[in-house]
């Protein structure tokens, strides 16, 4: 038994002191907008088409509209999509343009009918993004908080950098303690498989995309097929860096600290709800990977606090090892959100639910034979084929 701590202990300690280092020598590459440097205007003064869709968002809609319609960024739109909403999205989409601040600045659309061979998402950015007149197109969501400079700081950094296609992380809003264990653990798993500081690399394949900020020049958005190359993609916000990625143009990330925040979810459950749609589909639906993918979950996560108890003596100093790069990676997580490192005690908790959801998200679709998103039903054979 002693061989066996030794072994896997030993594994995980190297996995967790690799991605601790990378972590730690790659985030400080990130850009951070909130910083004064990045206080200024870009030189260029293109054209930007905001596009926000939203199906039944009635809660936020009106006051996403307000926040986007007082940047001080001069030359932009807003185009802001009803995707056949039941509740009263349309009613207060067109309130916000009537107001005198939204004259020849917001447009509403109102989609009635959702054509077949679409996700009711991507078909409402598509539609948006063929009303669009930006030179470049900003995709967000409608739940998004937006602060006054933010699309200037955020086309300033794009200028500098050569962008073709720029992420911003917005800041999580988090009220709850059991929403802020998992979306702790969440960023732990986002920094751990997709590396964003390796996305300017066009030797790796590590991409990035974000539905609270995905900014793209409209030439490449064309380059990529457009929205129509992500017609029935689940993950259509991540998939669409893939796309621009795997085509040659210049990916970007950076902070957006409080320039764009969103309250993503309402305590431990409301995560659990959201990722139960996006997790098979990360998995491209596929059993055999998610049920490998939860082993390695668990046995990454909680096999080294697990570890630290079975163990005995010296076989312990490999778990230790672990621990103290997962408590590493708390810390460094605290410094750009605000997540306490003191949630490290949580992980476990954090890891088994995670697990679960994966589980559920698995079962859940399969059973079904598909996915149910905003309302709407779509067949698992036609999710599969339409993967990017």
């Amino acid at each position: 038994m002693t061989y066996f701590h030794w072994i896997a202990g030993g594994i995980l300690g190297l996995v967790w002191l690799f991605h601790l280092i990378d972590a730690a020598l790659g985030v400080p590459k990130i850009v951070d907008l909130s910083l004064a440097a990045w206080d200024r205007s870009p030189k260029t003064r293109l054209r930007v088409s905001i596009i926000v869709p939203a199906r039944n968002e009635e809660e936020h809609i009106a006051q996403t509209l307000t926040k986007l319609l007082q940047l001080d960024y001069g030359n932009y739109e807003v185009i802001a999509v009803n995707d056949r909403s039941t509740d009263r999205t349309g009613d207060a989409m067109d309130r916000a343009a009537a107001m005198s601040a939204a004259q020849g600045r917001l447009k509403v659309i109102h989609i009635e009918q959702l054509p077949e061979g679409w996700l009711g998402k991507a078909h409402a950015m598509w539609t948006a993004a063929n009303a669009a007149t930006g030179d470049w197109l900003l995709f967000t969501d409608a739940d998004v908080m937006f602060e006054p400079e933010s699309l200037r700081r955020a086309l300033a950094y794009a200028e500098s950098s050569s962008s073709d296609h720029l992420v911003v992380l917005p800041r999580l809003i988090m009220k709850q303690m059991g929403e802020t264990m998992m979306l702790a653990f969440f960023q732990t798993l986002f920094v751990f498989g997709h590396r964003p500081w390796k996305t300017a690399d066009p030797k790796t394949k590590d991409h990035v995309g974000v539905g609270a900020f995905n900014m793209i020049r409209r030439s490449a958005y064309d380059g990529i097929g457009t929205y129509e190359a992500l017609r029935f993609e689940v993950l259509d916000d991540m998939k669409l860096g893939k796309l621009v990625k795997n085509a040659g143009y210049a990916q970007r990330v950076a902070f957006g600290a409080d320039l764009i925040s969103i309250r993503w979810a309402k305590g431990a459950f409301g995560v659990i709800q959201n990722l139960t749609k996006n997790l098979f589909a990360l998995l491209s639906f596929q059993w055999p990977r998610a049920l490998a993918s939860c082993v390695l979950l668990v046995f990454l996560n909680l096999v080294p606090f697990l570890g630290s108890f079975l163990a005995h003596g010296w076989a312990r100093i490999p778990y230790a090892v672990a621990l103290t790069c997962i408590l590493g990676m708390y810390v460094g997580m605290s410094w750009k959100s605000d997540v306490s490192p003191c949630y490290f005690v949580l992980h476990p908790v954090g890891t088994t639910l995670f697990a679960y959801t994966m589980l559920r998200s698995m079962f859940l679709t399969l059973g079904r034979g598909g996915v149910t998103w905003r309302g709407t039903f779509y067949p698992l054979a036609e999710l599969r084929k339409g993967m990017v």
